[in-house]
């Protein structure tokens, strides 16, 4: 790295990655003069980003190891579904501090859904023992094709209501009314994100971080993908990469799907249309979540049904595997038990080139419903601690002289 590179967000980069954890490291990585990487430390000091740890040299001396100090800050995170939201607020280690789960019916639209979070907000935040102050940003997980530059929601099938609509502006008014003002730096940062984009970053990261090529797909009351290329959400160029629930199946010209088309494989496999079966043979079922129960308790119509499901779903991800020629590929969301999974597998190996599938692990979840919390966070930490918005923030900081 050229020196005249080397920020203050630089160096905690850095240091963030384990690269440089000592001030000769970093002058050694970046060729600056040992006073300008002290002048640079001290604005991560005097901003509480970074913390001294004691280490031991190869020499026996003691050294001052520098790392990044996880609890200067909380992110509030919240993963929307379609009859419930769950809500954290965790530190910048990835660690859950509080958690609350709820009724919050996504189909009433952004107003009520993005009040109820901010509610939400304040009481999360007492039981994790942080002011609103400490809180750095906020990241939401949602079922739907998002932009996320704008943090909007485009074309949302099972979102009616949300296309479009301004979901950062929104939660910054709620958060006024029900949790208190904006910090004094600027408003706070709100991102949002598709859910499998998240739990896809999250699992990842966890589980298969020397993975260069991974596939989440969430199989719950619909169907999408996340893939993460290179330790990056792949999102295409609006935010429409993933989404394979509406990619249409030759054979179900019948099948009515929620984005109004015909044949897609949300209609045929997803968790909405399971629950449509299984009510039509006498079983009782309004939704992924309930379907998911029935597979728990080995209900033979929902394990019947599952395992079908999983064999459309895997004609669909032999091309998928093809195309992108991934390391691992997981399963996740209701569906995404034993029946599903060999139905799957069943098709992929079956269809799929033998070298395309010597090396792809098939998996199941490792974080399980906390997924896409823990991806929300990822989001917002590595947005907001990236070298050039670290270093936009700590100039923010200091005009303000908080």
């Amino acid at each position: 790295m050229a020196g005249n590179q080397a920020s203050a967000g630089h160096l905690l980069q850095l240091i963030r990655s384990g690269e440089a954890t000592t001030r000769g490291e970093l002058q050694q990585a970046t060729g600056l003069s040992r006073s300008t990487v002290g002048h640079r430390l001290d604005q991560l000091f005097g901003a509480g980003w970074l913390r001294d740890v004691s280490g031991t040299s190869t020499g026996g001396r003691p050294s001052a190891r520098l790392e990044f100090d996880p609890t200067h800050a909380v992110v509030l995170v919240a993963d929307l579904e379609t009859r419930h939201a769950r809500v954290a607020a965790l530190d910048l280690s990835g660690t859950v501090l509080a958690e609350h789960t709820g009724t919050l019916v996504i189909a009433d639209g952004p107003d009520r859904a993005l009040d109820q979070l901010a509610r939400w907000f304040g009481p999360l935040l007492a039981e994790a023992g942080a002011g609103p102050e400490r809180v750095c940003g906020i990241g939401l997980s949602v079922p739907g094709p998002v932009d996320w530059e704008s943090a909007r929601i485009v074309q949302p099938p099972i979102m009616p209501g949300w296309d479009r609509f301004p979901v950062r502006e929104r939660l910054r008014e709620a958060w006024t009314e029900h949790v208190g003002p904006m910090p004094a730096a600027g408003p706070l940062p709100v991102f949002v994100d598709n859910d499998a984009n998240l739990m896809a970053l999250a699992e990842q990261r966890a589980g298969h971080p020397d993975c260069s090529a991974f596939v989440l797909v969430k199989a719950s009351t619909g169907i999408g993908a996340g893939v993460v290329v290179g330790g990056e959400v792949y999102r295409g160029i609006d935010g429409g990469a993933g989404d394979i629930g509406h990619i249409r199946l030759h054979d179900r010209p019948d099948a009515l799907c929620m984005c109004g088309s015909y044949g897609c494989l949300a209609a045929v496999a997803s968790g909405r249309s399971i629950a449509g079966q299984l009510t039509a043979a006498g079983v009782p079922t309004a939704s992924g979540s309930d379907v998911r129960e029935h597979l728990a308790a080995g209900q033979p119509d929902a394990v019947r049904l599952a395992r079908e499901a999983g064999r459309r779903v895997g004609e669909v991800l032999v091309t998928v595997v093809t195309l992108l020629n991934p390391g691992v590929l997981m399963l996740s969301g209701d569906l995404a038990g034993t029946p599903f999974l060999t139905g799957v597998r069943e098709l992929i190996y079956q269809r799929a080139m033998p070298r395309t599938t010597a090396h792809l692990q098939v998996v199941t979840s490792a974080l399980g419903d906390r997924a896409a919390l823990v991806g929300a966070a990822r989001m917002v930490i590595d947005h907001l601690y990236a070298p050039e918005r670290a270093d936009a923030r700590l100039a923010a900081l200091a005009r303000t002289g908080t």
